[in-house]
């Protein structure tokens, strides 16, 4: 039998409705991120910087890019004869079809899979967060502690603490409680949703625990060990990590990694993060372009103007376009003339000439001002925006658009706007 002393089981089937149209055809994991990464390099990074070349991808909701982006594993270096990565869809048992209904649901479906490596130790990991963590130094943490279940948990502000899975342990991180989401939170440790289990104490859980509806680690296995009084420790992690799950936060750690002493730093030799990349030239910066203080992928060309932004591969920015706060993902084309402020355009769009985008005063949107809010832009994918549109703030445009569809060529802030065909 094969033996691996710890696994990692990396949950990448969420459907990251809080990122709009960004995840309309693609689940938040597989989402650009830092002109030339997806949200789902980070983790599987870390994996292979912290010696873990065993790893699981759980998938679900739109899984196509995901699945392309993966591949065999090789830019990771977990194309591997014996472990490397498996991509791990819902499938037909014989008892019918069942999709992945919790988190630790998704990992009880897997038993099989983490059976054949009979592995001391399980690292489950969400694939949806932007952080560097070395897995090894926890996993000495666990083994120090002779610990059942560690939970990776970080100091968040007090005030904010109600918005996830709170530690409250002794002086020694032994966790005596833990709530899930407590109204009036007695601490600020939270769960970053990063746990390593003793495999043996992961699988006797899970088995009990499998008919629980929904199942989950937060919600139920990990009160189900706490009840049963196994040892349990919170590893506190200090460093940067992320949760891009609305389009402001997604757009906030974008934007930080162009600020002149970068919170979180790709150009790190010793912890670099390992992407699958596309065979292009180098960037091309034509005369009289200007750039200040952006990231700019390979293939792209700039002959307008660029600053404080995220530009994606394979971009085009024409003469005369001026390009601020933005994140413009790969493949996309602006045209002549352009002023873009504080947008996010997906991948694949093409902006016509003098076109406006992000002017004007500030209105709710007009069907999800939860999603689209603080006076950004939003371009789904493959859109086509005709030259000489105007677009207000909190806006979100998907689809093909002609100039004679507008009202006096502009589209009022707050406007959402998704051709039939194309969803939310």
């Amino acid at each position: 039998m094969i033996k691996k002393e710890m696994i990692a089981m990396l949950l990448a089937g969420g459907q990251g409705s809080r990122l709009g149209v960004l995840t309309t055809h693609m689940a938040k994991p597989a989402v650009s991120f830092g002109g030339k990464y997806r949200i789902i390099d980070f983790p599987l990074s870390n994996c292979i910087n912290s010696g873990v070349d065993t790893v699981g991808v759980l998938t679900q909701y739109q899984p196509l890019k995901l699945n392309s982006h993966i591949g065999i594993g090789i830019p990771w270096d977990l194309d591997r004869n014996i472990g490397g990565v498996s991509v791990l869809p819902p499938y037909e048992g014989n008892k019918g079809s069942e999709w992945y209904s919790g988190t630790a649901n998704a990992i009880y479906q897997n038993l099989e899979y983490m059976e054949q490596y009979n592995p001391d130790y399980v690292l489950i990991l969400s694939g949806d967060h932007i952080y560097k963590m070395d897995y090894e130094v926890m996993l000495d943490f666990h083994k120090q502690n002779d610990a059942a279940v560690t939970i990776a948990a970080m100091p968040v502000p007090i005030e904010e603490a109600s918005r996830f899975g709170i530690v409250i342990t002794d002086e020694e991180r032994r966790i005596t409680e833990f709530e899930e989401k407590p109204e009036h939170p007695r601490s600020n440790l939270a769960s970053m949703g990063i746990y390593i289990f003793s495999w043996k104490v992961l699988k006797e859980a899970l088995i009990a625990n499998q008919d629980q509806p929904g199942l989950d680690f937060g919600k139920h296995v990990i009160p189900y060990l706490h009840n049963k009084g196994e040892k349990m420790y919170a590893f506190e992690f200090n460093g940067y990590w992320k949760d891009v799950g609305t389009l402001n936060s997604y757009w906030e750690a974008n934007m930080e990694l162009v600020d002149i002493i970068p919170e979180f730093n790709l150009y790190e030799e010793y912890w670099r993060i390992f992407t699958k990349s596309e065979d292009l030239p180098p960037q091309y910066i034509g005369d009289g372009a200007f750039i200040e203080k952006s990231i700019i992928a390979e293939g792209t060309e700039v002959f307008g103007e660029v600053h404080n932004s995220v530009i994606g591969y394979g971009v085009t920015i024409e003469k005369g376009a001026v390009v601020r706060d933005s994140i413009i993902m790969s493949n996309t084309h602006i045209g002549a003339g352009c002023e873009i402020n504080k947008a996010i355009i997906a991948e694949d769009v093409n902006i016509g000439n003098n076109v406006r985008l992000g002017v004007g005063d500030e209105v709710d949107n007009d069907t999800k001002p939860n999603i689209y809010n603080h006076g950004l832009v939003t371009i789904g994918e493959k859109s086509e925006i005709p030259s000489g549109l105007t677009v207000g703030k909190n806006s979100v445009l998907v689809g093909s658009f002609e100039l004679g569809e507008f009202e006096g060529s502009t589209v009022p802030s707050g406007k959402t706007l998704i051709k039939a065909g194309e969803r939310r």
